[in-house]
């Protein structure tokens, strides 16, 4: 009997891992369980959107690009010599009233399209950073290779449904660079996909490669978002010439912007929480009543990213109480114009260490309790900004996937009220071996992503590792494991032939390039 027991324990064991229950989560389309939290009393929003559209008609904004001043011009704006446009409210009432408060984003892979409204919840990793930094190679400027780890990364988390610029591939010029963004976000990944506004060329050269990649017709194309881009205004009150012709371009091909005043209480801004709200939604109003000017319809999300300064040394700093209340009063403005929303998280933090997380988590729970469609930089970003970090997404990802886990309702039915348990342990027992415990203790918590909840003695057996350093295992693996979805191999052939025969044409210099 005992040299058959390996046997028999071996059988037992394939036989147990083949009938180990799998615990199944489900991150795409999200929806915000969280009560909404108010700054401001009903009337003092009110008052803000009032001195906002008080900002536009009687201050102006300056508006660089001629086409947008005749936009505003034909509708009744005036606009002066000095491209200062004073857009009456009147103007932004009926604009408002064109811009849709839901529609769907449209992904290649069908199960990941993503309706955008009101109460939904995206994440969206780091974004826009010139460097990269892990544990193995340090930081750098941000590269192609790194520009595509990152996606690959992405690619990996439901929880992160929307692609993004994480990093700025220095390595490749930026004549050349939307042909490296689109060959990535389109082979390795089935997510939606981020494009830049840096002129008509570069941005039509980048809906004809995501239209023929994936078969899409241009009809098909206008008539559904399937790409999204970010503007930001210049605060204060100034649209430059890039973001204005990204407005009218994307708007009449049908795709998304983001419209995203950044504006730095005290350096940007006014210093207080409601003057800031009040430029960055009168800026906001602005550029969404563009969009609508350029096609009235036109997919167009609010958005702000509006924090404050250390007055010590003028640098931008994230997740403090200021950038949370800027967050819940920007939720109360979009509430009021009817529109899903952008908002943000990040970090001031040089390191993905206490001060990082600290910060990223506190702004993210301003979002969240905001009410924000869609939150920026979720994960990865330091430096407010200057860097995206392959050890902090992951960190980050922790906090992300246990929002996750809020999202989805929580059972109250007979078996979830556990009076079988109640009934089989006796007072002063444990549940540990309940049959109702066996029956779930597989499935019924969150597995976590990178916590380690073993005890110290355990823990130093093990390496001793910190939540970083094992974030770097598996970030690792997951571009080893280099799971991309599958490609036409004539797709693939088209598009890099594509990109082959443009680039020797010269490329795409961006606008004002």
């Amino acid at each position: 009997m005992i040299s058959q027991a390996p046997a028999r324990k071996g059988r037992r064991r394939r036989t147990a891992e083949a009938d180990t229950p799998v615990r199944k989560v489900d991150y795409r389309n999200l929806r915000n369980p969280f009560p909404r939290m108010r700054l401001f009393s009903d009337d003092q929003v009110q008052a803000i959107h009032e001195d906002a559209l008080h900002v536009l008609e009687n201050l102006g904004i300056k508006i660089l690009l001629p086409e947008a001043r005749a936009l505003f011009r034909a509708a009744g704006a005036r606009a002066d010599d000095d491209d200062m446009v004073f857009i009456g409210r009147d103007i932004v009432s009926e604009t408002l009233k064109t811009a849709p408060g839901s529609f769907t984003l449209t992904c290649a892979n069908p199960e990941r399209n993503i309706t955008y409204e009101p109460g939904a919840l995206i994440f969206m990793a780091g974004a826009g950073a010139p460097h990269a930094t892990d544990l193995i190679r340090g930081r750098r400027p941000g590269t192609n290779q790194n520009f595509r780890e990152l996606i690959q990364i992405v690619q990996h988390f439901d929880v992160l449904p929307i692609l993004g610029p994480s990093v700025e591939p220095q390595d490749v010029p930026i004549h050349l660079r939307h042909y490296a963004f689109m060959d990535a976000q389109l082979t390795l990944s089935d997510k939606f996909p981020f494009i830049y506004a840096r002129g008509t060329q570069q941005a039509e050269q980048c809906f004809e490669m995501l239209m023929d990649f994936h078969d899409i017709a241009e009809a098909a194309f206008r008539d559904n978002p399937h790409t999204y881009t970010i503007i930001n205004t210049n605060s204060p009150r100034q649209i430059d010439v890039p973001m204005a012709q990204g407005l009218i371009d994307f708007a009449r091909w049908g795709q998304m912007s983001i419209v995203t005043p950044f504006t730095l209480m005290g350096a940007m801004a006014p210093i207080t929480v409601a003057g800031a709200l009040v430029l960055s939604h009168a800026e906001a109003l602005a550029a969404i009543a563009l969009t609508q000017l350029a096609k009235p319809g036109a997919p167009v999300s609010y958005g702000t990213f509006t924090s404050n300064v250390d007055m010590k040394s003028g640098a931008p700093i994230f997740g403090t109480p200021e950038h949370f209340r800027a967050s819940v009063g920007a939720g109360q403005l979009a509430d009021l114009i009817g529109l899903p929303w952008r908002s943000a998280a990040g970090s001031a933090a040089n390191l993905g260490d206490a001060q990082g997380a600290n910060e990223n988590q506190f702004g993210i729970w301003g979002n969240l309790l905001a009410g924000a469609t869609v939150i920026v930089h979720a994960a990865g970003w330091l430096e407010g900004g200057l860097t995206v970090s392959y050890e902090k997404i992951i960190t980050d990802l922790e906090v992300l996937q246990s929002v996750a886990e809020l999202c989805v309702p929580t059972p109250a039915d007979d078996a979830a009220r556990g009076l079988s348990a109640l009934a089989e342990v006796q007072p002063g027992g444990h549940f540990f071996g309940a049959t109702h415990t066996m029956e779930r203790y597989q499935t019924e918590f969150y597995a976590p992503l990178v916590h380690d909840f073993a005890n110290h003695g355990t823990w130093e057996d093990r390496g001793g590792e910190d939540a970083t350093q094992r974030a770097t295992a598996i970030w690792q693996q997951i571009l080893t494991e280099d799971a991309r979805p599958a490609t036409d191999p004539a797709k693939l052939e088209a598009l890099q032939a594509y990109i082959a025969r443009k680039t020797t044409e010269g490329g795409a210099p961006p606008l004002g390039g």
